[in-house]
């Protein structure tokens, strides 16, 4: 049978409304991990934990790409500041991810995510392959997918999101035109936002009330939380009901931003680049 490549309208986020059940390992998780006291932490330091969850058969029993896992053999991000075109794929099935193109099997890339599609960012193109961003640890991880592996949806997103840590400010982009700008919180000095070129990973619902109505997880972790209420200590945005925090470091990684922020982000398509800079 043919291989062949199909494109798809631009990637929209899709609203998962999670059962209670569901929660424990999404939205209630990778919110915990940014909770405004310390007390209501399980965090441990040191080495990641994660169990890699398996891809079903016919994908080399490789790990699956998940914010879960931590990934062994794959190539690290080596342009943590690039643009792209936008370009960004989506697997509607399980696809191999190489260490090189035509390399070495180290990943699979699974068709959903945290309850949704998985859409991630293209990177760099060699001949028919595609490096993308992975959603795994360790933060900045990579890898190849063949572009003509049967059933990949390719779309193109507008929209960039970048977080300055420094001022404390975050500023959406559409079509390198800013589209907003908002003061808000990050990462607390022993528990800061990781830096470098990550991307929108998925819309949360939150099935019980929380801080946010919208968990927005990243394609990245805290460096110094390998795990935070029980969840593999996955970076959001998010919103906060408080908003004197804005403009402050006082997160355990994550980025508050305020209300019409988190509406903007909302719209936002899955896959877009998020850069983090220090």
């Amino acid at each position: 049978m043919t291989a062949r490549r199909l494109r798809s309208a631009p990637a929209r986020r899709p609203r998962a409304a999670l059962a209670a059940g569901t929660l424990l390992a999404g939205a209630g998780l990778l919110l915990g991990g940014c909770g405004h006291s310390p007390a209501n932490t399980a965090s441990a330091r040191g080495g990641d934990r994660a169990t890699p969850a398996r891809a079903p058969g016919g994908t080399s029993g490789a790990p699956e790409a998940t914010t879960f896992a931590r990934l062994k053999g794959v190539p690290h991000d080596g342009a943590p500041d690039g643009a792209t075109g936008g370009l960004v794929v989506h697997p509607a099935k399980p696809v191999p991810v190489l260490d090189k193109p035509g390399g070495r099997a180290v990943a699979t890339l699974p068709a959903t995510e945290l309850g949704g599609p998985t859409w991630v960012p293209v990177v760099q193109s060699s001949g028919d392959w595609r490096r993308v961003l992975l959603p795994s640890r360790p933060n900045g991880s990579t890898g190849w997918i063949s572009g003509a592996a049967e059933g990949l949806l390719t779309a193109h997103t507008p929209y960039t999101v970048k977080v300055d840590l420094s001022r404390r400010r975050l500023t959406l982009l559409k079509s390198g035109r800013p589209a907003g700008a908002w003061p808000v919180a990050v990462g607390a000095a022993k528990t800061p936002t990781p830096t470098g070129r990550t991307f929108m990973l998925a819309t949360l619902a939150p099935a019980k009330k929380t801080p946010s109505p919208l968990v927005l997880p990243l394609g990245t972790h805290s460096a110094t939380l390998d795990t935070f209420g029980g969840g593999p200590g996955t970076v959001a945005l998010h919103g906060w009901p408080d908003r004197s925090v804005f403009g402050k470091a006082v997160t355990h990684g994550c980025v508050r931003v305020p209300q019409d922020a988190l509406q903007a982000l909302s719209k936002v398509p899955l896959g877009s680049l998020v850069f983090i800079d220090a």
